[in-house]
C-alpha cells in the first residue's frame, strides 16, 4: 500500500532567522502526519480517545532525520508516513517530507527523510505493552515491506 500522506503550509513560526524551516520543526511535521493518520483512518477524536480514555501512548525512543533541501515560509510541505517495522511493543515509522509547491525549489523535491521509533505504552503505568489488535491492523496497512 502507498504511504499515508498529508499536505499543509509552512507557517511563519516554522522558520528561523535564516528564513528556512528550523530543523526540529520537521519532527513536528512528522507528528502532524502521525495524528492525521489516526484522525482520517479512525475518526476525528480517535487519537485523543486513544491517549485519554484507552491510555495508550507512543513515546519516541529513537529518532533520526536527514535534511536534504530547505523549505521556506509559504511553501507547502507533503509528509508521507509508512511503517518500516512493526514489532510486538514498538513501531518504526518512516517519514519523507517533500516540497508540494512553493517558490523555494521544485515541487516534489525531497526535503527530509526521518524515522521515529515509538514504544507502545500503557500511559497509566508507563510501561511498554503489546500493540493492541485494532492498532496493529491499522498499522499493517502502511507496512513498507510486509514480507
Amino acid at each position: 500500500m502507498p504511504p499515508f500522506s498529508v499536505t499543509f503550509p509552512v507557517r511563519f513560526a516554522d522558520v528561523d532567522h535564516a528564513g528556512i524551516v528550523y530543523y526540529p520543526r520537521f519532527y513536528h511535521y512528522f507528528h502532524v502526519a502521525f495524528e492525521e493518520f489516526f484522525r482520517l483512518r479512525m475518526g476525528s477524536g480517535a487519537y485523543v480517545d486513544l491517549i485519554s480514555r484507552r491510555r495508550v501512548g507512543f513515546p519516541a525512543v529513537r529518532t533520526e532525520c536527514d535534511y536534504r533541501a530547505p523549505l521556506r515560509f509559504g511553501d507547502m510541505v507533503r509528509v508521507d508516513m509508512r511503517i518500516e517495522r512493526l514489532g510486538n511493543k514498538s513501531v518504526r515509522f518512516g517519514y519523507r517530507a517533500l516540497r508540494a509547491e512553493g517558490a523555494s525549489g521544485p515541487a516534489g523535491e525531497v526535503v527530509a527523510d526521518g524515522i521515529v521509533v515509538c514504544a507502545v505504552t500503557d500511559l497509566a503505568q508507563f510501561r511498554a505493552i503489546d500493540i493492541p489488535d485494532d492498532l496493529r491492523t491499522l498499522f499493517l496497512e502502511l507496512l513498507a515491506d510486509p514480507g
